[in-house]
Protein backbone atom coordinates (compact mmCIF):
# COMPACT_ATOMS: atom_id res chain seq x y z
CA UNK A 1 0.00 0.00 0.00
CA UNK A 2 1.28 3.45 -1.18
CA UNK A 3 2.61 6.20 1.69
CA UNK A 4 -0.65 8.67 2.44
CA UNK A 5 0.37 11.93 3.16
CA UNK A 6 -2.03 14.51 4.96
CA UNK A 7 -1.87 18.18 6.29
CA UNK A 8 -3.05 21.56 7.68
CA UNK A 9 -1.70 24.37 5.18
CA UNK A 10 -2.91 27.87 6.33
CA UNK A 11 -2.57 31.04 4.06
CA UNK A 12 -1.96 34.41 5.85
CA UNK A 13 -1.11 37.85 4.65
CA UNK A 14 -2.76 41.62 4.81
CA UNK A 15 -6.19 42.38 3.06
CA UNK A 16 -6.35 41.92 -0.28
CA UNK A 17 -3.25 39.69 -1.44
CA UNK A 18 -5.20 37.06 -3.47
CA UNK A 19 -5.88 34.86 -0.46
CA UNK A 20 -9.14 33.72 -0.99
CA UNK A 21 -8.29 33.38 -5.17
CA UNK A 22 -5.83 31.10 -4.22
CA UNK A 23 -7.88 28.45 -1.64
CA UNK A 24 -10.73 28.90 -4.15
CA UNK A 25 -8.06 27.61 -6.79
CA UNK A 26 -6.61 24.87 -5.17
CA UNK A 27 -10.61 23.60 -3.81
CA UNK A 28 -11.79 23.99 -7.27
CA UNK A 29 -15.46 25.61 -5.45
CA UNK A 30 -15.93 29.21 -4.56
CA UNK A 31 -15.57 29.07 -0.56
CA UNK A 32 -14.08 32.19 0.33
CA UNK A 33 -15.79 35.24 -0.73
CA UNK A 34 -13.95 37.70 -3.08
CA UNK A 35 -14.00 41.50 -3.41
CA UNK A 36 -12.15 43.89 -4.30
CA UNK A 37 -12.77 45.35 -0.28
CA UNK A 38 -10.56 44.87 2.27
CA UNK A 39 -11.40 42.56 5.25
CA UNK A 40 -13.71 40.24 3.00
CA UNK A 41 -12.57 37.08 4.76
CA UNK A 42 -13.83 37.31 8.74
CA UNK A 43 -13.37 33.83 9.66
CA UNK A 44 -11.13 30.91 9.18
CA UNK A 45 -12.40 28.64 6.22
CA UNK A 46 -11.19 25.23 5.56
CA UNK A 47 -11.11 24.04 2.08
CA UNK A 48 -10.99 20.04 1.67
CA UNK A 49 -8.82 18.84 -1.58
CA UNK A 50 -8.53 15.28 -1.49
CA UNK A 51 -6.36 12.96 -3.77
CA UNK A 52 -5.77 8.99 -3.65
CA UNK A 53 -2.73 8.89 -1.42
CA UNK A 54 -3.04 12.84 -0.09
CA UNK A 55 -5.50 15.16 2.14
CA UNK A 56 -4.59 18.71 1.62
CA UNK A 57 -6.78 20.84 4.27
CA UNK A 58 -6.43 24.09 3.56
CA UNK A 59 -7.25 26.90 5.81
CA UNK A 60 -8.30 31.11 4.22
CA UNK A 61 -7.47 33.05 6.94
CA UNK A 62 -9.03 37.33 7.37
CA UNK A 63 -6.06 39.43 6.15
CA UNK A 64 -3.42 40.86 8.75
CA UNK A 65 -4.45 44.24 10.62
CA UNK A 66 -3.97 46.10 13.45
CA UNK A 67 -7.65 46.05 15.18
CA UNK A 68 -10.09 48.73 16.03
CA UNK A 69 -12.45 46.70 17.60
CA UNK A 70 -13.73 43.81 19.08
CA UNK A 71 -15.00 41.90 15.89
CA UNK A 72 -11.07 43.08 14.30
CA UNK A 73 -9.67 41.29 17.34
CA UNK A 74 -11.59 38.09 16.73
CA UNK A 75 -10.44 38.46 13.01
CA UNK A 76 -6.89 38.38 14.26
CA UNK A 77 -7.22 35.58 17.00
CA UNK A 78 -8.23 33.09 13.75
CA UNK A 79 -4.70 34.49 12.42
CA UNK A 80 -3.12 33.40 15.38
CA UNK A 81 -4.47 30.19 15.36
CA UNK A 82 -3.38 29.49 11.80
CA UNK A 83 0.47 29.34 12.85
CA UNK A 84 -0.70 27.44 16.19
CA UNK A 85 -2.05 24.11 13.75
CA UNK A 86 0.11 24.34 10.18
CA UNK A 87 1.97 21.57 8.74
CA UNK A 88 3.02 23.92 5.64
CA UNK A 89 2.52 28.14 6.01
CA UNK A 90 1.40 30.43 2.92
CA UNK A 91 2.54 33.51 3.42
CA UNK A 92 0.98 35.74 0.52
CA UNK A 93 2.18 38.66 -0.57
CA UNK A 94 1.63 41.22 -3.49
CA UNK A 95 3.94 42.39 -5.99
CA UNK A 96 5.22 45.83 -4.58
CA UNK A 97 4.32 44.81 -0.93
CA UNK A 98 7.70 44.75 1.62
CA UNK A 99 5.76 44.48 5.22
CA UNK A 100 2.76 43.14 7.03
CA UNK A 101 0.34 45.47 8.41
CA UNK A 102 1.31 43.79 11.70
CA UNK A 103 5.08 42.96 12.18
CA UNK A 104 4.47 40.59 15.16
CA UNK A 105 3.35 38.44 12.36
CA UNK A 106 6.49 38.80 10.88
CA UNK A 107 8.50 38.01 13.42
CA UNK A 108 6.37 34.63 13.93
CA UNK A 109 7.09 33.73 10.38
CA UNK A 110 10.93 34.51 11.21
CA UNK A 111 11.06 32.08 13.51
CA UNK A 112 8.56 29.27 12.37
CA UNK A 113 9.67 25.91 13.21
CA UNK A 114 7.70 24.72 10.00
CA UNK A 115 8.02 24.80 6.24
CA UNK A 116 6.50 28.48 4.84
CA UNK A 117 6.22 29.20 1.74
CA UNK A 118 6.07 32.83 0.75
CA UNK A 119 3.92 32.97 -2.50
CA UNK A 120 4.61 36.68 -4.32
CA UNK A 121 1.21 36.72 -6.06
CA UNK A 122 -0.06 38.70 -8.96
CA UNK A 123 3.43 38.88 -11.34
CA UNK A 124 1.10 39.38 -13.93
CA UNK A 125 1.08 43.45 -13.21
CA UNK A 126 4.79 43.18 -13.02
CA UNK A 127 7.76 43.93 -15.18
CA UNK A 128 10.42 41.14 -14.52
CA UNK A 129 12.75 44.18 -13.29
CA UNK A 130 10.50 44.72 -10.18
CA UNK A 131 9.90 41.05 -9.79
CA UNK A 132 13.47 40.47 -9.33
CA UNK A 133 13.85 43.08 -6.96
CA UNK A 134 11.04 41.84 -4.74
CA UNK A 135 12.49 38.59 -5.17
CA UNK A 136 15.49 39.96 -3.70
CA UNK A 137 13.82 41.79 -0.93
CA UNK A 138 12.03 38.72 0.36
CA UNK A 139 15.25 36.72 0.14
CA UNK A 140 16.99 39.14 2.65
CA UNK A 141 14.47 39.66 4.86
CA UNK A 142 13.11 35.91 5.35
CA UNK A 143 16.08 33.96 3.90
CA UNK A 144 14.67 30.58 5.30
CA UNK A 145 11.14 30.62 3.43
CA UNK A 146 11.22 29.03 -0.21
CA UNK A 147 10.00 31.78 -2.74
CA UNK A 148 7.44 31.30 -5.05
CA UNK A 149 5.86 33.59 -7.88
CA UNK A 150 2.35 33.32 -9.05
CA UNK A 151 -0.77 34.58 -10.54
CA UNK A 152 -3.76 33.30 -8.56
CA UNK A 153 -6.01 35.24 -10.41
CA UNK A 154 -4.45 34.25 -14.04
CA UNK A 155 -3.54 30.22 -12.55
CA UNK A 156 0.20 30.74 -13.37
CA UNK A 157 2.30 28.52 -10.85
CA UNK A 158 -0.72 27.33 -9.14
CA UNK A 159 -0.33 23.79 -9.73
CA UNK A 160 3.60 23.97 -9.29
CA UNK A 161 2.45 25.42 -5.76
CA UNK A 162 0.24 22.59 -5.08
CA UNK A 163 2.28 19.57 -5.89
CA UNK A 164 5.46 21.30 -3.99
CA UNK A 165 3.10 21.49 -0.49
CA UNK A 166 2.36 18.04 -1.08
CA UNK A 167 5.55 17.37 -1.28
CA UNK A 168 6.03 18.59 2.37
CA UNK A 169 3.26 16.95 4.10
CA UNK A 170 3.75 14.73 6.85
CA UNK A 171 2.81 11.16 6.02
CA UNK A 172 -0.60 10.62 7.84
CA UNK A 173 -3.88 9.43 7.01
CA UNK A 174 -6.92 11.16 6.44
CA UNK A 175 -7.91 13.81 9.32
CA UNK A 176 -11.50 13.73 7.07
CA UNK A 177 -13.91 11.84 5.07
CA UNK A 178 -12.55 11.55 1.39
CA UNK A 179 -15.92 12.84 0.20
CA UNK A 180 -15.49 16.07 2.69
CA UNK A 181 -14.93 19.22 0.95
CA UNK A 182 -15.16 22.13 4.02
CA UNK A 183 -15.62 21.89 7.89
CA UNK A 184 -18.66 24.62 7.17
CA UNK A 185 -22.56 24.40 7.53
CA UNK A 186 -24.22 24.95 4.47
CA UNK A 187 -25.98 27.85 6.41
CA UNK A 188 -22.58 29.67 6.50
CA UNK A 189 -22.29 29.57 2.65
CA UNK A 190 -25.90 31.20 2.43
CA UNK A 191 -24.34 33.96 4.92
CA UNK A 192 -21.44 34.18 2.80
CA UNK A 193 -22.87 34.58 -0.33
CA UNK A 194 -25.69 37.10 1.02
CA UNK A 195 -22.62 39.40 2.31
CA UNK A 196 -20.39 39.25 -0.69
CA UNK A 197 -23.41 41.28 -2.46
CA UNK A 198 -23.66 43.63 0.32
CA UNK A 199 -20.17 44.41 -0.15
CA UNK A 200 -19.59 44.65 -3.83
CA UNK A 201 -23.15 46.95 -3.61
CA UNK A 202 -22.81 49.35 -0.40
CA UNK A 203 -20.28 51.66 -0.05
CA UNK A 204 -18.22 53.26 3.30
CA UNK A 205 -18.70 51.52 6.60
CA UNK A 206 -21.98 49.35 5.71
CA UNK A 207 -20.71 46.10 4.08
CA UNK A 208 -18.14 45.97 7.68
CA UNK A 209 -21.61 46.89 10.13
CA UNK A 210 -23.22 43.83 8.30
CA UNK A 211 -23.96 40.31 10.04
CA UNK A 212 -25.90 37.86 8.09
CA UNK A 213 -27.86 34.84 9.85
CA UNK A 214 -29.74 32.24 7.86
CA UNK A 215 -32.73 31.07 10.16
CA UNK A 216 -34.40 28.79 7.93
CA UNK A 217 -32.79 26.03 5.43
CA UNK A 218 -35.16 23.36 4.29
CA UNK A 219 -34.19 21.28 1.37
CA UNK A 220 -36.71 19.49 -0.50
CA UNK A 221 -36.14 16.92 -3.47
CA UNK A 222 -35.99 20.06 -6.04
CA UNK A 223 -35.55 22.69 -4.09
CA UNK A 224 -34.11 24.82 -1.23
CA UNK A 225 -35.76 27.37 1.06
CA UNK A 226 -33.66 29.70 3.15
CA UNK A 227 -35.01 32.80 5.62
CA UNK A 228 -32.18 34.77 6.08
CA UNK A 229 -32.12 38.00 7.90
CA UNK A 230 -29.23 41.27 7.27
CA UNK A 231 -28.68 42.46 10.41
CA UNK A 232 -26.95 45.95 10.98
CA UNK A 233 -25.92 48.35 14.07
CA UNK A 234 -27.80 51.53 13.46
CA UNK A 235 -31.69 52.37 11.80
CA UNK A 236 -30.37 54.49 9.13
CA UNK A 237 -28.05 51.92 7.92
CA UNK A 238 -31.64 49.51 7.62
CA UNK A 239 -32.86 52.35 5.47
CA UNK A 240 -29.77 52.22 3.16
CA UNK A 241 -29.91 48.43 2.83
CA UNK A 242 -33.55 48.30 1.90
CA UNK A 243 -33.00 51.23 -0.76
CA UNK A 244 -36.27 52.95 -2.20
CA UNK A 245 -39.25 51.15 -2.44
CA UNK A 246 -36.90 47.76 -1.48
CA UNK A 247 -35.04 48.03 -4.84
CA UNK A 248 -31.62 47.44 -3.23
CA UNK A 249 -32.52 44.96 -1.00
CA UNK A 250 -34.01 43.29 -3.98
CA UNK A 251 -31.39 43.40 -5.63
CA UNK A 252 -28.88 41.73 -3.62
CA UNK A 253 -31.75 38.97 -3.08
CA UNK A 254 -32.07 37.84 -6.74
CA UNK A 255 -28.01 37.84 -7.25
CA UNK A 256 -27.37 35.60 -3.81
CA UNK A 257 -30.07 33.31 -5.06
CA UNK A 258 -28.31 32.97 -8.65
CA UNK A 259 -24.92 32.14 -6.77
CA UNK A 260 -26.79 29.39 -4.16
CA UNK A 261 -28.19 28.04 -6.87
CA UNK A 262 -25.26 27.03 -8.54
CA UNK A 263 -23.35 26.20 -5.53
CA UNK A 264 -25.82 23.80 -4.28
CA UNK A 265 -26.91 22.56 -8.02
CA UNK A 266 -30.75 22.97 -7.36
CA UNK A 267 -33.60 25.94 -6.90
CA UNK A 268 -33.72 27.85 -4.35
CA UNK A 269 -36.19 30.37 -2.62
CA UNK A 270 -34.65 33.30 -0.79
CA UNK A 271 -36.32 35.71 1.94
CA UNK A 272 -34.33 38.44 3.33
CA UNK A 273 -34.85 40.65 6.02
CA UNK A 274 -33.18 43.95 7.41
CA UNK A 275 -33.14 44.17 11.42
CA UNK A 276 -31.31 46.10 13.52
CA UNK A 277 -28.72 45.20 15.76
CA UNK A 278 -27.07 48.11 17.71
CA UNK A 279 -22.96 47.44 18.41
CA UNK A 280 -22.97 44.13 17.58
CA UNK A 281 -19.20 44.49 16.42
CA UNK A 282 -18.52 45.22 20.03
CA UNK A 283 -20.51 43.19 21.89
CA UNK A 284 -18.76 39.80 22.52
CA UNK A 285 -22.44 37.95 23.32
CA UNK A 286 -22.91 38.36 19.96
CA UNK A 287 -19.80 37.84 18.04
CA UNK A 288 -19.92 34.70 19.97
CA UNK A 289 -23.30 33.58 18.48
CA UNK A 290 -21.77 34.85 14.99
CA UNK A 291 -18.89 32.26 15.44
CA UNK A 292 -16.61 34.56 16.55
CA UNK A 293 -14.62 34.37 19.86
CA UNK A 294 -14.75 30.82 19.69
Amino acid sequence: MSEHRAGFVNIIGNPNVGKSTLMNAFVGEKLSIITSKAQTTRHRILGIVNGDDFQLILSDTPGIIKPAYELQSSMMDFVKSAFEDADVLLYMVEIGEKALKDERFLDKIKSSKIPVLLLLNKIDSASQELLEEQVQHWQETLPKVEIHPISALQNFNVKGVFDRIIELLPQAPPYYPKDQLTDKPERFFVNETIREKILIHYKKEIPYSVEIETEEFLEDADIIRMRSVIMVERDSQKGIIIGHKGSALKRVGVEARKDLEKFFGKQVHLELYVKVNKNWRSDSRQLKRFGYNN
